[in-house]
């Protein structure tokens, strides 16, 4: 939906969540020397200010990126994210906060190639204005669920697809699964990485359930809530990050770096994380 911006959200428990995946995965597919596609269906504005504008009226990121600021007793993976952030800011100032976009930019490679899909247009200029020039890094305005099937499967037959919209609307729940099925069935060896939230409407909860019931396929499920909701309280209690075909080492690293994020960001003492495979369950 167009009136959806994430500026407002930005930097909070969901975004380091996803954002600290999202560097591991780019930092596997990059061992290899074989180019590598990144695609992202909803890609937002690509890097948010956290001391000015839309960002500051609730600082969510004040319960997330900031309490990690600082520490330097991080796990390398967690490390490797934090030290990314600081790296688009002054020194010792957490001014600006960078959106999967600029992530993926920084960590893409002279062979690799980042596709971007976005409707807000003033988000979409943000996009085009920021990448000017980088020949690797294609923006377009336009429905990611529907340019997503033009892209697969990519040339290289490597990438990396973050589908991630805003679920504001109702229709995001049913789409981000055809989203994945359609993409499994035209690239079967992708690795898919799409977030969810943790909100009281019964879409929401049916969602990871879904995903999980898909059969044939290798996944992982990791999920962190900051608090535990009373039932029918509004807000994102938490979210989550179902990832097919995920790197062999990646529930390891999951394992070392999410308790350490339940201790961080917990808003209460019901906090909790989980990491679940199609294998077996771990909490």
């Amino acid at each position: 939906m167009l009136s959806y911006r994430h500026a407002f959200h930005a930097g909070n428990h969901a975004d380091v969540l996803k954002h600290f995946i999202l560097v591991c995965l780019l930092r596997h597919l990059a061992l290899k020397d074989k180019p590598f596609w990144v695609v992202d269906t909803h890609a937002g504005a690509g890097a948010y200010g956290l001391d000015a504008g839309y960002a500051t009226k609730n600082a969510e990121f004040e319960a997330g990126i900031a309490r990690l600021w600082t520490r330097g007793d991080l796990p390398p993976a967690l490390a490797d994210y934090v030290e990314l952030v600081r790296g688009m800011n002054p020194p010792g100032e957490l001014s600006f906060y960078p959106g999967s976009p600029y992530l993926a930019a920084k960590l893409l490679r002279p062979q690799d190639r980042l596709r971007l899909f976005e409707m807000h247009p003033t988000d979409v200029d943000l996009l085009g204005k920021t990448f000017q020039g980088d020949k690797r890094i294609i923006v377009t305005r336009g429905d990611g669920f529907a340019g997503l099937k033009a892209l697969l499967p990519p040339p290289p037959r490597r990438a990396l697809v973050l589908i991630d919209p805003s679920y504001e609307d109702k229709a995001d729940y049913n789409r981000v699964v055809d989203a994945l099925k359609d993409g499994l069935k035209r690239f079967p060896t992708g690795t898919y990485a799409l977030w969810y939230p943790n909100l009281a409407r019964p879409e929401a909860h049916r969602l990871p359930e879904r995903l999980r019931a898909m059969k044939g396929i290798d996944w992982l499920d990791a999920g962190l809530s900051v608090r535990k909701p009373a039932p029918g309280e509004p807000g994102m209690s938490g979210s989550g990050l179902f990832i097919v075909n995920p790197p062999w080492t990646l529930a390891a690293t999951l394992r070392q770096c999410l308790p350490v994020l339940k201790s961080a960001l917990a808003l209460a003492d019901n906090a909790a994380f989980s990491i679940e495979t199609a294998a077996e369950p771990q909490r």
